[in-house]
C-alpha cells in the first residue's frame, strides 16, 4: 500500500503519530481551539462561528466530511453547509454565529476511530503488530490473507505496512480478538506449515502475542516485552536462556547498569 501525501499539521499528528514540531503545534492549537469554543457555548446566546467552522474543517482533513459529521452530530446538512460556504445562491457568507447546541453538538464530534471513513489512512502499527502475533501463533499469512477477504499480495504489504486504511484496521483488529486465543493446528491448519509460519516470525524478529499488552500494541512508543522483565538488567539474560535476540530496552537497562 503506497503512503499519502497529507501535510505536516494536527491530521498527520494523530492518524499517522508524526510528532515533528509543525504537527505537535498544529495539535495543541486544534486542542485549545476546540476547548475555548465549548466553554463559550455553555454560556452564550450565539458563539462565533469561527472556532466550530476551523472544528469542521479539521475533521475534513481527517476524511470526516461536512454531510458525514453532519449525520454524527444529528444536526441539518444545510446549517453545516451555510456554515461552511453560505448560500451563494442568495448570496449569503458564510455563517457568523451558531447557536450553542448547534456548536456543541459539532464540536462534539471528534476524530476517533468509529468515526473515520473506511478509506482514510492512519498509522498501521497496531494493525502490523497483530497480524504478525498471530503469525507467531503459526496462522498462515494466506490463512489470515483469507479470512480478512484480503488478496495475498495486498495482505504481504498490510503485515509490514506503516500506513494502513481504517477498514484494514478494524478487520485486523477484530480478526485478532478472534484467533489470538485459537491453536492454529486444533482450528485445521496442518502442523508443518504452523510451524514454518511461526519460523518466518521468528526470523522475521515479529513478537508474539504474550510480548503485547492490549494498552501498548497500538502505541508507535511501545516495546514488545518478550520476556517479562524487558527493559530491567534481568531481561537480558532471559533473553539468552530462552534463545531470543535480546531487545533494545534490555540493552539499554544492561548497559545502564554496567554504567552505574
Amino acid at each position: 500500500m503506497s503512503t499519502v501525501g497529507r501535510p505536516h499539521g494536527n491530521a498527520k499528528y494523530h492518524l499517522e503519530n508524526c510528532r515533528c514540531l509543525p504537527c505537535r503545534v498544529a495539535a495543541s492549537a486544534y486542542d485549545n481551539n476546540r476547548r475555548r469554543a465549548i466553554a463559550y457555548g455553555r454560556w452564550q446566546p450565539f458563539v462565533d462561528a469561527e472556532p466550530v467552522r476551523q472544528h469542521v474543517r479539521a475533521l475534513g482533513e481527517f476524511g470526516i466530511g461536512w454531510m458525514r459529521l453532519a449525520r454524527l452530530a444529528g444536526v441539518s446538512t444545510g446549517g453545516v453547509s451555510k456554515l461552511l460556504y453560505g448560500d451563494p445562491q442568495r448570496g449569503l457568507a458564510p455563517t457568523r454565529r451558531v447557536r450553542p447546541e448547534t456548536a456543541l453538538k459539532l464540536l462534539a464530534v471528534e476524530p476517533v476511530l468509529d468515526n473515520l471513513s473506511d478509506r482514510t489512512v492512519i498509522d498501521g502499527t497496531g494493525t502490523r503488530r497483530r497480524l504478525q502475533a498471530l503469525v507467531y501463533a503459526g496462522w498462515t499469512q494466506s490463512e489470515l490473507a483469507r479470512r480478512m477477504h484480503a488478496d495475498r499480495g495486498n495482505f504481504a504489504k498490510t503485515i509490514v505496512s506503516n500506513l494502513v486504511e481504517v477498514a484494514t484496521h478494524k478487520t485486523a483488529v477484530a480478526l485478532y480478538d478472534q484467533l489470538w486465543r485459537i491453536d492454529p493446528v486444533e482450528a485445521g491448519i496442518p502442523a508443518h506449515r504452523a510451524e514454518a509460519a511461526r519460523q518466518i516470525a521468528v526470523a522475521r524478529g515479529w513478537a508474539p502475542i504474550g510480548a503485547w499488552d492490549d494498552d501498548h500494541i497500538d502505541d508507535p512508543q511501545a516495546h514488545p516485552d518478550w520476556t517479562g522483565w524487558c527493559g530491567t538488567a534481568r531481561g537480558r539474560a532471559i533473553h539468552y536462556r530462552i534463545k531470543i535476540p535480546v531487545c533494545q530496552p534490555c540493552r539499554s537497562a544492561a548497559a545502564h547498569t554496567a554504567a552505574a
